[in-house]
């Protein structure tokens, strides 16, 4: 296994050991399998972060000593990280965990994050009967857990096996009352619905749609909030051609991915 992944950067050779092993398929059929294949995932992505700190690492720090190959490094890193900074009984410290390990638990100040469309609520949902009312009441206890203050946070992109992905802001925000809700980031408002969205200036400097011929004036760019008479609300995630060629592919949140032509789909920033 080691010869054929030795040529192999670090991500791509962790990902080949995944798939040639039988873990990832052994997962995926199992009925409660899907947190550990987006375990695996997360493997990857430690792996591509890894290879980006030691891009940037000082050549000081490790002048002079002999170099171990990226894998042996990268288990290294990983054996000293886990664990060793757990705090001690009764000490101040960060608690991280599942929203289902938090039932019955109250603390004075709670983080929710990754408040996205196929994470919170997840993808699957969509799938399983009464699905989405199951991730429902699972938010309901996260926000439940909070005595005083709660934190609420999503990304509009992230890194997934390895890859930049773009996300949408969960449904979920649009459920909590304005008069709860104090937003940090004003440049992005996930509450905006696609039928609001038409008549909100954001910080944005698009007001209004350009035609696609406008070349490096044209107003849309990967990852941008937009809006389809007919899809709803969706993030571009990516772009080819110029002119009347120009088209785009955007993740709806209800309807999924599709392409569109700009020079035909009357499509609006969000």
């Amino acid at each position: 296994m080691r010869d054929a992944t030795k040529d192999l950067p670090l991500p791509e050779a962790i990902e080949h050991v995944i798939e040639a092993s039988g873990l990832q398929a052994h997962y995926r059929g199992e009925k409660e399998g899907a947190d550990r294949v987006e375990n695996l995932g997360e493997l990857v992505n430690a792996a591509v972060a890894f290879v980006a700190e030691r891009i940037v690492q000082p050549a000081g720090e490790t002048a002079g000593l002999d170099e171990p190959d990226e894998l042996t490094a990268f288990l290294a890193h990983a054996a000293l990280e886990a664990g060793e900074h757990q705090a001690d009984a009764g000490a101040d410290a960060l608690q991280l965990m599942t929203v289902h390990s938090a039932k019955g638990l109250e603390f004075h100040s709670v983080f929710v994050s990754g408040l996205e469309e196929g994470l919170f609520p997840h993808e699957n949902s969509l799938t399983e009967a009464d699905g989405i009312e199951e991730e429902r009441r699972l938010m309901y206890v996260a926000l439940t857990r909070a005595r005083r203050r709660l934190y609420l946070s999503f990304a509009q992109s992230r890194l997934l096996h390895g890859q930049t992905r773009y996300g949408i802001a969960s449904r979920f925000f649009q459920e909590i009352p304005d008069a709860l809700m104090k937003r940090f980031n004003r440049a992005f408002d996930p509450r905006i619905t696609p039928h609001q969205s038409r008549g909100i200036s954001h910080a944005s400097p698009v007001t209004s749609y350009q035609s696609p011929a406008a070349g490096a004036g044209s107003p849309w760019r990967v990852g941008q909030s937009v809006v389809h008479p007919s899809f709803g609300a969706g993030v571009i995630v990516s772009a080819e051609g110029r002119g009347p060629d120009a088209r785009v592919q955007v993740n709806f949140r209800t309807s999924g991915m599709k392409w569109l032509m700009l020079e035909y789909a009357k499509l609006l920033p969000a």
